[in-house]
């Protein structure tokens, strides 16, 4: 009980301290969404394994995500900056908006990979101190839209395997309280690959 009136307490702060947002409007991004069609298609669902599916995503999250690609400084990628570079904040709001309402396509996990990426998803790891990805992303993958928790359902597994990497090794540092971080440093390679795998498999 103790641990999960922490980790409510640590949810609220995260959303506290994070900048209000105002709503976008979709019908309007669909049209700023243009830039974004090559990598991640006309309806936010790459396909390429290495662009995310926007798709699905919720709002608040893909504005804060476009927020520190723009800002450059806790998440990075040189593909990403000078497609953001010139936006402005509501054109940021819109293109969110866009993609939140789109539906997700869904993946196929590997069959040998889905008993562990399964296991690690609903049970975390015990041994390694590494909790269950299904408390804040859900038991089907759809994320936590108002704590900003990222739709994980049907999303490109090397993607998440990237970003997972990216977390453990600090190059990606735009994760509240370290709570990303913490969890992939406490992975193995092996452990990476089996959860995303399932995750690009859930729905």
């Amino acid at each position: 009980m103790k641990r999960i009136a922490l980790t409510g307490l640590i949810v609220a702060a995260t959303c506290l301290a994070m900048p209000a947002w105002s709503a976008g409007d979709a019908a309007t991004g669909q049209q700023k969404s243009g830039i974004c069609t090559a990598c991640h298609g006309a309806d936010g669902n790459s396909a390429a394994p290495t662009f995310p599916k926007l798709a699905g995503l919720g709002e608040a999250y893909l504005v804060k995500q476009l927020h520190e690609f723009r800002r450059g400084e806790t998440r990075k990628d040189p593909s990403m900056a000078p497609m953001v570079a010139n936006l402005s904040d509501q054109d940021i709001a819109d293109i969110a908006a866009f993609y939140a309402s789109r539906e997700r396509s869904f993946s196929v996990a590997s069959e040998e990979l889905v008993e562990r990426g399964e296991a690690i998803y609903r049970g975390g790891i015990s041994g390694s101190s590494v909790g269950a990805c299904i408390g804040c992303h859900g038991p089907r993958g759809a994320g936590n839209p108002a704590a900003k928790f990222p739709a994980v359902s049907g999303q490109h597994a090397q993607y998440l395997a990237a970003q997972l990497m990216k977390f453990r090794s600090g190059e990606r540092s735009n994760d509240p309280n370290r709570m990303m971080r913490n969890i992939a440093n406490r992975m193995t390679d092996a452990e990476i690959q089996a959860v995303t795998s399932y995750m690009a498999g859930l729905y």
